[in-house]
């Protein structure tokens, strides 16, 4: 019998180094967040409103300050200027699973409802649950980017239906899911992430869509099992924004015509160069939605056969 997401999460709580730096704006923040793309966790939060952004790294191992200082200097270097300190602290044992789940509220975007399993209230009428507890892969739901992709799911349910639907990038499963019970057909999950797809798979049984949902390991595009469900009505993408770039050839190969990918994990001053790299491949803009700050972007070639008139359902 495998052990639940949570047993190992708490066994690796035990010892965690937190990485934080101040940006003073978003296209710092985003090149900060590059420089520490090798911890185990980023975060980014402007705030407030105009001002600057506070960047957060999470090690499971004592970090490499020269290595980290290093890459954050080589990044600063085409904007000049002082370098951000970093600060280091060792964070004390703590069950953050418990804690997280403890302070995770139930959240309704669109039909669905994501809530954890400390919910003790019923699903609302109307809503699609989806019962997704904080793990040790990313995507509870609360983010802005999830919750992006999320809404424009829901936008696209109005419109029409995906016959083939891939999530690349699953963590938990969270979109993989919402595809799966909002179509009932058959959804293929990839992560890089070994731990992601177990808790993917994981979910997907929790949430009574096992036999929808394909979890599998998966580098990206290239990949035999991406491409034997392939061409993709809808390809989820909830990554960052360097490898959407690094990857936009083969995501042009994957995707059907007339399909539509979703792509999220977005800053502000990030959208302008993922949209250029995707017009290179004659990919267009079809919608744009924007929370907290955080791009949701709606890319496809030509017209929809599945989604007619996408542009107009969202906000610009």
């Amino acid at each position: 019998m495998s052990k639940k997401p949570e047993s190992r999460a708490r066994k690796a709580a035990s010892g965690l180094w937190r990485v934080m730096l101040r940006a003073p704006d978003a296209a710092t923040a985003a090149a900060a967040t590059d420089a520490l793309d090798g911890l185990a966790a980023v975060s980014v939060f402007e705030e407030r409103p105009g001002g600057s952004w506070r960047v957060e790294g999470l090690a499971t191992a004592p970090p490499d300050r020269p290595h980290l200082a290093a890459r954050l200097a080589l990044a600063w270097l085409r904007f000049g200027g002082a370098v951000p300190d970093l600060s280091w602290e060792k964070l004390p044992p703590t069950d953050w699973l418990a804690l997280n789940q403890a302070s995770f509220p139930p959240i309704a975007t669109g039909r669905y409802f994501v809530y954890g399993s400390q919910h003790r209230g019923r699903v609302p009428p109307g809503r699609i649950g989806l019962l997704i507890d904080a793990a040790t892969a990313f995507g509870t739901g609360e983010h802005a980017t999830t919750r992006g992709c999320l809404a424009v799911l829901d936008h696209a349910a109005r419109l029409g239906a995906a016959r083939r639907v891939l999530d690349m990038g699953t963590g938990t499963g969270v979109l993989a899911l919402a595809a799966a019970k909002t179509w009932r057909r058959p959804v293929r999950a990839f992560d890089i992430d070994p731990e992601a797809v177990r808790v993917a798979a994981h979910n997907a049984r929790r949430n009574g869509v096992a036999q929808f949902v394909e979890t599998r390991r998966s580098a990206g595009y290239r990949d035999r099992a991406v491409g034997r469900g392939a061409p993709y009505d809808l390809v989820l993408a909830n990554i960052l924004a360097r490898p959407l770039m690094l990857m936009v050839r083969d995501l042009a190969r994957t995707l059907a015509p007339g399909g539509i990918a979703v792509l999220s994990g977005l800053l502000p001053q990030q959208v302008a160069a993922v949209l250029a790299a995707h017009r290179l491949c004659r990919l267009r803009l079809r919608g744009r939605l924007v929370i907290d700050g955080w791009s949701t972007l709606v890319i496809g070639r030509g017209r929809s056969r599945h989604f007619r008139n996408f542009r107009k359902s969202l906000a610009p």
